[in-house]
């Protein structure tokens, strides 16, 4: 009644049948459920593919990290790397590499911050609040889901995600979805300790899907004193490393 549609065509909308539906009924019915701005998304994106008459599963495209884009990051004073929207890690400055440098250490040249967080058990200790990191990337990969359907590379990371993780399986089937441009997380690093940092996104217009997330923190702080020896322990790593090793 609130989207003055007919219940016969709500009841077709819910069941997943979004062919042929017009922006006006999808403006409608967003209203009256009351849907934020990724729910809103989400659903402007199922209809879309649902109105997409090529429904193969396509290829996914191998993409490539222009060298500008490696000279930005390598500029940048924080943390900061580039992912697609499946959240695989293309690039990354040698602060951010020091950061999560759990994702590094494995033989994989394009690390996936998914895998990390489900498939690997030091995400749970690194992660202060893993629960509410993880369910954000659930969110995020649903949303991404809705956007590309048919992108082979998606699905695949999607089922393999379900089959090792039920942790990820249980919060999949639960649709959430999220729009991820900027989150403050607690973090706990191996070398320096207790770390808040306020990640901020910012798309890449001229390379489509990617983003370079950089990390912040707040001046003065604990954190920032210990980003600050991270950075120095990110230049000097093997000294340091040796160091850490004989007070351990």
């Amino acid at each position: 009644m609130l989207a003055d549609v007919s219940t016969d065509y709500y009841t077709r909308l819910e069941r997943g049948n979004l062919s042929g539906v017009s922006e006006s009924v999808l403006e409608a019915v967003a209203g009256a459920l009351k849907l934020d701005e990724s729910e809103r998304v989400h659903l402007f994106d199922l209809a879309r593919a649902a109105n997409t008459g090529n429904r193969r599963r396509r290829a996914t495209s191998k993409q490539q990290l222009r060298p500008g884009v490696q000279r930005i990051l390598d500029t940048i004073s924080a943390p900061a790397y580039v992912r697609n929207n499946r959240l695989d890690l293309l690039g990354v400055n040698q602060l951010g590499r020091a950061l999560l440098s759990d994702l590094y250490t494995t033989d994989t040249s394009r690390p996936n911050l998914a895998r990390y967080l489900f498939l690997d058990d030091r995400s749970r200790e690194f992660y202060t609040d893993w629960a509410a990191v993880a369910k954000d990337v659930v969110a995020s990969l649903r949303l991404e889901a809705g956007r590309n359907p048919y992108d082979r590379g998606l699905t695949d990371l999607i089922g393999e995600l379900s089959t090792r993780s039920e942790q990820f399986r249980t919060w999949w089937a639960g649709h959430a979805v999220r729009l991820h441009r900027t989150s403050t997380k607690q973090m706990h690093h191996q070398i320096v300790g207790d770390l808040e940092l306020t990640g901020e996104a910012l798309e890449l217009p001229g390379d489509t899907g990617l983003t370079i997330i950089t990390y912040i923190v707040e001046p003065g702080t604990p954190s920032a004193q210990a980003l600050q020896f991270l950075a120095s322990w990110a230049t000097n790593e093997p000294a340091l490393r040796d160091a850490h090793e004989k007070t351990r």
